[in-house]
C-alpha cells in the first residue's frame, strides 16, 4: 500500500485495544487525518510520546482500508509538557485543538495548520497571556474559514461605521437600525482590542485592561461557537484563566 509523509499536530487520541491508539491530527498538506498508532501505549514504544495532544511531528503513514497506519514519527515541536505544567495554558490549548477538530475537512488548509502550531508554540513559551493567545487564534481561524467578523461597516447592511453593537449571529458590528432590541454595546477600547487580536498587535493586546480583555473574550467565544454550530466544551474551563 502507498505510504506518505507529512507534518502534523496531534489534536486528540483514543485508546484502541490493549496497546494501540487512534490519533486525530491536523496535517500541513493532507488536512485532518485519523490513523492507528500500533503499540504506542506500551512502555517500549519508540514514538508513543511523540503522538500525544499538542505535539507536532513529522509522520510517515501508509494508507489502510478504513484508517491509515502510523509507521514513524519524528518530533518537530514538543509543546505538550510545557503546556501541561500550567493550567491556563492547558485549558487554552484544549480549546484550540477542539476548535481545529470541529472544522470541516475542506477547511483544514496549510494556513490552518500553521496557525495552530504557532498558537501552541506561543502557549508553550508563555509569550503572552494564555487567554489572549486563544482569543487571537479563534478570531483568525474563523477568518481563515471564511467567517471573518466585521469590525468596521455594519455586518448586515454595510453602513459605514463606527458602530458600537456586536452581534455574533449577524457577523460582527451592526448599526443601530440593524441591531436587535436590547443588544449590548461594546466599548471603543474593547473594540480596539478585538482588532489588535485579529491583527496580532501584541503590544496593544498585552497592555489591554482586564475589563476589555474579559469583554472581548466573551464576544469571541460567542462568535466562534455560533459559527461552529455547537459549543466548544473546553471553553467552559478557560473562563477566568487570563
Amino acid at each position: 500500500m502507498p505510504t506518505y509523509r507529512d507534518e502534523a499536530v496531534v489534536l486528540r487520541t483514543h485508546k484502541l485495544g490493549e496497546a494501540d491508539r487512534i490519533v486525530t491530527m491536523l496535517s500541513r498538506r493532507h488536512g485532518k487525518l485519523r490513523a492507528v498508532a500500533k503499540g504506542v501505549r506500551r512502555t517500549s514504544s519508540k514514538f508513543g510520546s511523540r503522538l500525544e495532544p499538542f505535539m507536532v511531528a513529522d509522520v510517515q503513514l501508509y494508507e489502510g482500508r478504513s484508517l491509515d497506519i502510523v509507521q514513524q514519527a519524528e518530533s518537530l515541536g514538543s509543546y505538550g509538557a510545557d503546556i501541561a505544567l500550567h493550567y491556563e495554558r492547558f485549558t487554552a490549548a484544549n480549546a484550540m485543538v477542539e476548535t481545529a477538530d470541529r472544522l470541516n475537512d475542506a477547511e483544514a488548509t496549510p494556513e490552518q495548520y500553521l496557525l495552530l502550531v504557532g498558537g501552541l508554540r506561543a502557549l508553550a513559551r508563555g509569550e503572552h497571556a494564555a487567554r489572549s493567545i486563544l482569543d487571537s487564534y479563534l478570531l483568525r481561524v474563523m477568518a481563515l474559514s471564511g467567517w471573518a467578523p466585521s469590525f468596521g461597516d455594519c455586518a448586515r447592511c454595510s453602513r459605514p461605521g463606527p458602530h458600537t453593537t456586536f452581534v455574533a449571529q449577524m457577523g460582527g458590528l451592526v448599526c443601530e437600525d440593524c441591531a436587535p432590541a436590547g443588544s449590548a454595546r461594546i466599548a471603543a477600547s474593547a473594540l480596539d482590542l478585538l482588532r489588535s487580536l485579529m491583527a496580532g498587535d501584541w503590544s496593544r493586546v498585552d497592555a489591554a485592561a482586564a475589563a476589555d480583555a474579559s469583554a472581548a473574550s466573551g464576544l469571541i467565544a460567542a462568535y466562534a461557537q455560533w459559527h461552529l454550530e455547537r459549543g466548544i466544551r473546553s471553553l467552559a474551563h478557560v473562563e477566568g484563566a487570563r
